[in-house]
């Protein structure tokens, strides 16, 4: 269990004021535009809302991963589930690769960007003909004297559109499945290097998710991240981060929805009474309560292993589906007390439902996180 940080309570004041003057004036107009302005990610950095567990070294503030995830945690809860995965997946997941495997030289060079908002990150991993099926990749990078020739694509790569630099899977070796699979800092803004449209999504909306396309783009052999040919081996050693991250917009998200929800049902009235004095709905609002507990614990407790390091990837599988499963339940059942209302865009009660649905695919399909479970129970 994670002790009382009053420190922590102070930075989690500090953010939510920064939201309540930064994006809740704004968020409508953006998830009408289907994008967060580029202007947003260096407003989190000139207040040190990004990558803040990185060491003071590369910029960061050296804090505890707690202080990373409740920000995750908090934009989610806020309703801003947009905001949500664009600060994962650029603090949870694309700075964590680079500063748990990179040399010095790349941490110098990209962390420091990463924290002040000037270099937005992501991580280019699934492909159109693969989805969750990693090994059937095709984007390749091959050594030629000092670059390596990047071709291919990769599809529905959040953080898409502002990104600068790409945590990039690709096959250095294709003859050798997945151990020819390596990754690489790809900095967008290469030659060759083509971002597609925004993609239309039906939650998420300003949170830019793209196609990414590879012409004989030429990536520098010194942007090789660790050793060639183990990327599946970074991948397994970063996703139970990334999955964890994963659980605490879950969790965020579960608590914005009862927050929502138990204000409205104390204000609408029908048949000549509250909402909330139904049996009903007392009984849904408490089990949206329980739910939230249980997600909390278990969602604590792999915290807890993860800074210990002693975070397995069959754990971190299991709270990823579990928190993720809950989040759609809780959203769809607190929808249902709104009645009609609930299916209207104007009632953030909605955008708490839509923006659940993707939680239970990306990171790895739920169905994927219970095959790595029952390996973990039976073996292959």
């Amino acid at each position: 269990m994670l002790a009382y940080d009053a420190d922590l309570e102070l930075f989690k004041d500090n953010f939510k004021r920064f939201m309540n003057e930064n994006v809740a004036p704004h968020y409508e107009q953006w998830e009408k535009e289907g994008l967060m302005p580029r202007s947003m990610w260096k407003l989190l950095g000139d207040n040190g809302f990004l990558c803040v567990d990185v060491p003071e070294e590369y910029g960061g503030y050296g804090v505890p991963t707690e202080y990373s995830l409740m920000l995750v945690e908090e934009s989610a809860r806020a309703g801003y589930g947009a905001l949500s995965t664009a600060i994962s997946c650029h603090s949870e997941i694309a700075a964590p690769y680079i500063l748990n495997i990179a040399n010095e030289e790349q941490k110098q060079y990209w962390l420091p960007k990463m924290v002040a908002g000037d270099v937005v990150g992501a991580i280019g991993m699934t492909e159109p003909g693969a989805g969750s099926d990693l090994q059937g990749m095709r984007s390749s990078a091959i050594l030629n004297g000092d670059h390596y020739l990047l071709n291919g694509s990769k599809t529905f790569i959040s953080n898409g559109q502002h990104a600068d630099l790409v945590v990039l899977a690709a096959k250095t070796d294709p003859q050798a499945r997945a151990k020819g699979v390596s990754l690489l800092l790809v900095d967008t803004h290469l030659e060759g290097f083509k971002k597609g449209t925004n993609l239309d999504k039906i939650g998420l909306h300003s949170q830019d998710t793209s196609e990414l396309f590879f012409d004989n783009v030429k990536v520098p052999a010194n942007q090789l991240l660790g050793n060639a040919g183990q990327g599946f081996a970074y991948l397994m050693q970063e996703l139970p981060r990334e999955r964890t991250a994963i659980a605490a917009t879950a969790l965020g998200a579960i608590r914005g929805a009862i927050d929502v929800t138990t204000q409205y049902v104390q204000e609408r009235q029908a048949f000549g009474q509250k909402i909330g004095s139904f049996q009903n709905t007392r009984f849904v609002l408490a089990q949206a309560k329980i739910d939230e507990l249980a997600t909390a614990a278990f969602y604590n407790q792999n915290l807890a292993l993860y800074k210990e390091g002693k975070l397995d990837v069959e754990t971190a599988a299991a709270l990823k589906s579990f928190s993720s499963d809950m989040q759609m339940k809780v959203a769809d059942s607190l929808l249902q007390l709104f009645g009609g209302y609930g299916y209207m865009t104007e009632y953030p009660i909605s955008r708490f439902f839509v923006d659940a649905r993707i939680q239970r695919i990306y990171g790895g399909t739920n169905e994927i996180m219970k095959e790595i479970v029952a390996r973990g129970i039976l073996g292959r």
